[in-house]
């Protein structure tokens, strides 16, 4: 065996290097938690190619005297801690010592930093740990940190670096990190001379969040809540709005970013029964607990944390999101495609105190009538009633040389042969009888009442249905294409999926009752042949199956006999659903026995509910439409999908250009 000796100064920081400073992006992030550690308020982080060959970050921090600055860059050295009771409790962002003595050993450093109050601050420059030069300079309170030629006593390290559009990319994205961490401190992100991010640094989180992820977080729900002495903020989105991935999911710990199973597990549960599978939500949320009751300490890159209790941090979470989540009541727009080309009507003429006449409409000449072709982009409308109004008081007030010319101008104008008599605006003094305009029908006289006028007859039933229980009126109009039940409700239109609402009130139904499900028992057994493992799946969980109204035994060659089925199910669908309920069991879900249990009733509900084509009663859909227009909770199905959609009378007028 070789004998055992100690490692080098120089040896030791290369590989605590390797642990720290994996790239450009891990060095932003220790130098901004240094800034952030400051007491900054404005941190300013430019890169040049990637990081690599240039990156420099500012901030207005507290400064290092000269021999702060020199001790700075020794390996454990920290003003962060002093006792070994510290480490039960940080509360600062970096803490371990290792980071500037790290990064200085496999890069070329200049440092210039100020306290406040000093008429000077210090000038170091550094090259693979070593301090080469040290002067005093004139410099702003705060630290400057220059990083050049990253890895170049590393050439090993530098051939798994990727493009400089990678590399940039994940330094925005670590700048963006502590953004969010952070929205307190206003940062600024140059890339190559260019701004890539600018936050207000007022404090508000929904400002950090705009500038981060821009538009994409108007649709997100705050969150704010408490557990016992956790308190949880921030946004998330809605189900409707989850994504592909979980690559949107920011968690902070203490304003720390983290990675963290337990939180992920916590914040998905809250969306269980109301996201559609294969799809995640997005949230930026900050978990703030007792320093003493999670320890950081757990990574070299402090990503990863652990909980003193972690039910309670499960809990703050989850309930929480799934809080926020009901207290939405708002249900998602129609959303009309605008056309590629719009062309915006000239608005109507308002006179002022002293009225001018105005101009008249444009006028569609045809070529064979006039030279005078207008431009393309000219074009004539008929005058609304307001429109004509306004021209006819503007006249009317005007002096008479200038009513007298707008009246000539008008006079000019002659209908083309081939004009359509609607597209021609009546000439002053042309008598209405001029324009063939419809008769209004003669009003019908009204009759008295009787001394003993008949009660119409309103059943209670009828009244019942059509009424809220916040006494706010709705109809039902009818259904659309058999699949969407279409209710009006003030200045509102509702569509409602009346197979995704009738599967989630069955779903709630049959999730309400812990019970035993009513079942009934099936006259002719259905025979029904599985794969080897799926019948195996199903005999093995007979219990839960029973749970769930469902019977089976055992009946060779693959296959079970089905012998009863949930009340709600109909019989038709009885083989189709224990095989989708032997494909959810061998999904391999079993995180816990509700987990199960509610994946399962998924499909029960799927099956047992009306499907969409199907045609119904009235009373079928009115019944359904009750149901969803007065519970805040039907929102989407179990699957995700929305039940219901809004067209505002105002959407409607618009595609009627009516506003």
């Amino acid at each position: 065996m070789p004998k055992i000796i100690q490692l080098s100064p120089h040896i030791a920081n290369l590989i605590a290097a390797g642990e720290v400073v994996e790239r450009p992006a891990s060095v932003v992030k220790e130098l901004l938690e240094n800034a952030v550690d400051a007491g900054a308020s404005k941190v300013t982080v430019e890169i040049r190619d990637g990081g690599m060959t240039f990156l420099r970050v500012t901030d207005n921090g507290c400064g290092m005297s000269a021999e702060d600055a020199r001790t700075a860059f020794k390996r454990h050295a920290t003003s962060k801690l002093r006792t070994a009771e510290d480490l039960s409790a940080i509360g600062t962002m970096g803490f371990r010592g290792e980071a500037l003595a790290a990064i200085a050993s496999v890069s070329r450093i200049e440092l210039m930093t100020k306290t406040p109050g000093s008429l000077s601050g210090t000038s170091l420059m550094l090259e693979a740990g070593q301090i080469t030069e040290e002067s005093e300079t004139g410099c702003p309170d705060g630290t400057t940190i220059i990083i050049r030629d990253l890895f170049f006593n590393t050439p090993a390290r530098m051939k798994f670096m990727k493009s400089d559009t990678v590399e940039g990319g994940r330094v925005a994205a670590a700048v963006q990190l502590q953004a969010l961490a952070h929205p307190e401190v206003a940062f600024q992100f140059l890339r190559d001379g260019k701004q890539v991010l600018s936050t207000p640094g007022k404090g508000g989180l929904e400002a950090a969040v705009y500038c981060v992820y821009g538009r994409d977080c108007a649709r997100m729900v705050k969150v704010e809540s408490r557990w016992e002495s956790y308190s949880l903020t921030g946004y998330v989105s809605r189900p409707t709005d989850a994504r592909p991935s979980r690559n949107l999911q920011t968690f902070f710990v203490n304003n720390r970013p983290v990675k963290s199973k337990l939180l992920i597990t916590a914040l998905e549960e809250a969306y269980r029964n109301q996201i559609m599978v294969g799809k995640f939500p997005a949230c930026v949320l900050h978990l703030t607990l007792p320093a003493n009751t999670v320890d950081v300490n757990v990574h070299p890159a402090k990503t990863e944390v652990k909980f003193l209790s972690e039910k309670a941090v499960f809990d703050c979470v989850h309930y929480g999101v799934l809080g926020a989540l009901n207290k939405q009541t708002d249900r998602p727009q129609v959303q009309f495609t605008k056309p590629s080309v719009a062309k915006k009507l000239p608005e109507a003429n308002v006179p002022a105190a002293k009225p001018n006449p105005p101009q008249p409409p444009a006028v569609v000449v045809s070529p064979s009538t006039s030279q005078n072709t207008p431009k393309k982009d000219t074009f004539f409308r008929t005058m609304t009633a307001e429109e004509y109004r306004t021209f006819s008081s503007a006249l009317k007030d005007a002096p008479q040389p200038k009513k007298e010319a707008a009246a000539a101008t008008l006079n000019k104008i002659e209908r083309p042969a081939n004009m359509p008599l609607r597209e021609f605006v009546m000439k002053p003094g042309v008598k209405e009888t001029a324009i063939p305009i419809p008769p209004r029908p003669e009003p019908k006289p009204i009759s008295k009442p009787s001394a003993k006028p008949e009660p119409i007859p309103e059943p209670e039933m009828v009244q019942e249905e059509l009424v809220m229980p916040k006494e706010i009126p709705w109809r039902m109009v009818g259904e659309l294409y058999n699949s969407y039940i279409i209710v009006e409700q003030g200045d509102e239109a509702f569509l409602i999926d009346k197979h995704a609402a009738h599967e989630r009130i069955l779903f709630e139904k049959l999730k309400a009752n812990q019970e035993a499900i009513s079942a009934q028992t099936l006259l002719t057994p259905v025979p029904v042949r599985l794969s080897p493992s799926a019948c195996a799946e199903l005999l093995s969980n007979k219990t839960l199956l029973e749970e769930l109204g469902f019977e089976i035994d055992e009946f060779g060659e693959n296959t079970v006999l089905l012998r009863q089925i949930p009340m709600d199910l109909s019989p038709d669908h009885a083989a189709e659903s224990i095989e989708a309920l032997a494909a959810d069991l061998l999904s391999g879900r079993r995180e816990s026995k509700d987990t199960v249990r509610d994946e399962l009733l998924h499909t029960v509900a799927c099956k047992a509910a009306i499907k969409a084509g199907w045609k119904n009663d009235e009373a079928e859909l009115l019944a359904v439409a009750k149901q969803v227009m007065s519970r805040e909770d039907l929102k989407y199905c179990p699957h995700g999908r929305p039940i219901c959609v809004t067209l505002s009378k105002k959407q409607l007028e618009k595609q009627f250009k009516r506003t």
